[in-house]
Order: structure tokens, then sequence, then C-alpha cells
């Protein structure tokens, strides 16, 4: 059976397609499958993940932004396994995916770089219906997610990846592996969610407080907590109150003393 003739990748959607078949085993490996597992896969461009993945699950859906290729893949995976969806994988509903098969989904993809953080953050924000992500990353962004305290690399992304769940960096991919050769290396990233927040956490200010502060990164807490949202005296008052060093910088605290400082702040603003 000839196969299909796929479209040019486009710049525009930051596409660069996976082309390396043993890679795209290797990721699949990783992946641990298992056949009642549904599947959500972020831009299957020329299907190279999609073939291993079809037939494995109980259901694929995949996500492609790109007109053109959702015909292709239509052509090429035509399955009642597998769903197609042309749409821009922020604006997915997942949790009716997941409704829908009673199951918890299963993410992958090797996504265009410039959305890492929308992605990683939708997952996070919807991760009652997301068991799983596993992301194809530039090098330096995987290396952000599980970058440790006191490093140049850690920041919201990796304060925020050990709050929702157990990021891990799995292998490392050459620029030969695609079409078109992108400048960088890339980086499969896996990262297990939470089944649980940490005691007490609340999301949204953790959410808040993590930004504020790191958004005046080279300030200490003392100077950062001042732009939190809240009155001047409010501000005053959690300054006054938190029992955390206000000396220390955002990028000496690790997410525990995070999580510890949220709360603390949510009880002096209650």
């Amino acid at each position: 059976m000839q196969r299909t003739v796929y479209s040019k990748p486009r710049q525009s959607l930051g596409q660069n397609f996976l082309i390396d078949e043993n890679i795209a085993r290797n990721i699949i490996r990783d992946f641990r499958l298992h056949p009642e597992d549904v599947v959500v896969e972020i831009g299957p461009g020329r299907g190279a993940l999609t073939s291993q993945l079809a037939g494995r699950v109980r259901h694929l859906v995949l996500v492609e932004i790109d007109g053109r290729i959702v015909g292709e893949l239509q052509k090429e995976f035509s399955s009642p396994q597998i769903t197609i969806v042309n749409q821009d994988f922020l604006d997915v509903d997942l949790k009716k995916w997941q409704e829908r098969y009673h199951k918890k989904l299963r993410i992958i993809g090797n996504i265009p770089y410039h959305l890492t953080s929308p992605i990683l953050f939708k997952a996070f924000e919807e991760r009652a219906a997301i068991r799983d992500v596993m992301i194809m990353v530039q090098r330096e962004v995987a290396r952000r997610i599980v970058a440790r305290p006191g490093t140049k690399e850690y920041g919201i992304l990796s304060v925020a990846a050990r709050f929702y769940g157990e990021p891990k960096v799995l292998f490392s991919v050459s620029p030969n592996c695609f079409y078109p050769k992108p400048k960088v290396t890339s980086t499969l990233v896996h990262i297990e969610l939470h089944e649980r927040l940490p005691a007490g956490a609340n999301p949204e200010l953790f959410r808040t407080v993590v930004r504020t502060v790191f958004g005046k990164r080279r300030k200490t807490l003392r100077n950062g907590l001042k732009y939190l949202p809240y009155e001047e005296t409010v501000v005053q008052r959690i300054m006054q109150t938190v029992d955390l060093s206000l000396d220390k910088r955002p990028e000496q605290l690790t997410t525990d003393q995070f999580v510890d400082l949220t709360n603390q702040i949510e009880r002096i603003v209650a």
C-alpha cells in the first residue's frame, strides 16, 4: 500500500516533524503503554509516534492544528480506535475525553518548542483529567523543568513541575531525527502528575506567589513579596508574620518551602 505523502512543515506553526522510527520506538517503549490506556497525541505531524501508538491502546486522540495534515492523517490512520481532532491543543476540552472513556488521559507529543510552557500549564491546571505527560522539548527547557534550587535554570517551571508532579528527563535526541532539522538539541521529558497536591495547598495562590517573587528574581523575598496583589497594609502584615527568612532569593526556595509560604500567606489574608 502506498504511504501518504505529507505536506511540507510550516515554520509559522513551529513544525519540526520527528522522522526517525528508532527514536519513535524508544519513546513509546519508555511511555510503557497498557492496552486500556486512552492517549492524546499533540501534533502528530507525519505520524512517527502515531504509527507506534495505533492499535496498542484503547483509544487514541490525535490533536492537530494544521488542517492540511488532518486530511493526510485521516487517510493514513482510519480506525474506530482513533479520533482525529483539528484543533489547537490549548483549546481542547480534556475533561470531555476523560469522561467519555472514564479513564485518565495520557498526553504525549513532539510539540512546538515555543508552546512548552502553555502546554505544561494546561496539563497542570487540568490535572484531574490527566495521568501523565511525555513531551519532546528543547534541551535547555528540559533542564529548567528538572532544575534544583540554587541553580541558574531553577525557576517557575521547575517549582510548578514538582508541585504538580514528578518530572524526569529520559534522553536527548539529535536534530538529525527531525525534518526540518531544528537548531537545538531536543530532550524527552516525562511528568507523572500527582493524584493529590501537597496538603492544604491552594493552587491559584501558589501560582500567584511563585510568579510574583520570580518576577523579581534578583530581589530578595522581602522585595519580591511587595508585589503581591494585596493592599499595602496586608503585604506588610505578611512580611511581618511569615516564618521564613525574607533575605532569601526565590531561586533558593524548594517547592515545599513555596507551599509552606503559600499556606502561611493564605492564613494571614483569610
